[in-house]
């Protein structure tokens, strides 16, 4: 038991060092937005590259803390600067309206020296993987890719303006909220408009579940090369 403990602290101690902050962001159309910046130690002093990550639910305030804390963490530990927007009206951001402010929000960040400018990662977990589609969906152009961790595509779903894009989908096989049925829909409804679709059910993990950062990190090395 003491090796493995000492095994697990000498592992972490080879992890980037993380901070975390909450802001309150004005965006260009006079929105207040409340965002949970989270920023791997930069040692190298460079911009990093932008991952705007919505958590599931309503995305209020304890989601996004807690969202930005189990995932946001391991993006940073990547080299990512990773924002986790409270959602404004408690539907994540899902809709027109709030796809928008993620389109502001990006902008805005973008405007500070240690953040990357041109394209930036969308993920989101549940109702935030869905924001993340429907945000791609806008202008797939500004993105690298999606990660939905997990979301749904519906067979009726217009995913056209995706072809050839690189979408990220786990499902957990055990999801309470029945995703798991849903699963060969949702993949039908992205491979059928042509995105690069890299999908798993992740076998008896629930709604939210444990990150597969071996896979997730190859897929992200992969998006930016």
């Amino acid at each position: 038991m003491r090796r493995r403990i000492a095994l697990f602290v000498f592992c972490c101690s080879l992890l980037p060092l993380t901070t975390q902050a909450q802001e309150r962001i004005t965006l260009q159309d006079g929105t207040l937005l409340n965002v949970f910046i989270v920023a791997a130690e930069n040692k190298d002093e460079r911009a990093l590259p932008l991952v705007i990550l919505m958590g599931g639910g309503p995305g209020n305030a304890s989601i996004s803390a807690s969202t930005s804390r189990w995932l946001g963490s391991g993006f940073a530990e990547r080299g990512w600067m990773v924002a986790v927007p409270i959602s404004p009206n408690l539907s994540s951001f899902r809709g027109s309206a709030n796809n928008v402010l993620i389109t502001y929000l990006i902008a805005e960040l973008q405007k500070r020296e240690d953040v990357a400018e041109g394209k930036v990662l969308l993920a989101g977990v549940s109702n935030g993987g869905m924001s993340a589609l429907e945000i791609a969906r806008r202008n797939p152009q500004a993105y690298f890719g999606v990660a939905a961790v997990p979301a749904l595509s519906s067979a009726d779903t217009d995913n056209e303006a995706l072809k050839d894009f690189p979408v990220y989908l786990r499902i957990g096989g055990n999801d309470q909220l029945g995703w798991a049925e849903r699963f060969d829909e949702t993949v039908s409804s992205l491979t059928n408009a042509g995105v690069k679709l890299n999908a798993a059910i992740l076998n008896r993990a629930p709604h939210m579940f444990t990150m597969e950062w071996e896979s997730l990190g190859r897929w992200l090395q992969e998006i930016r090369d």
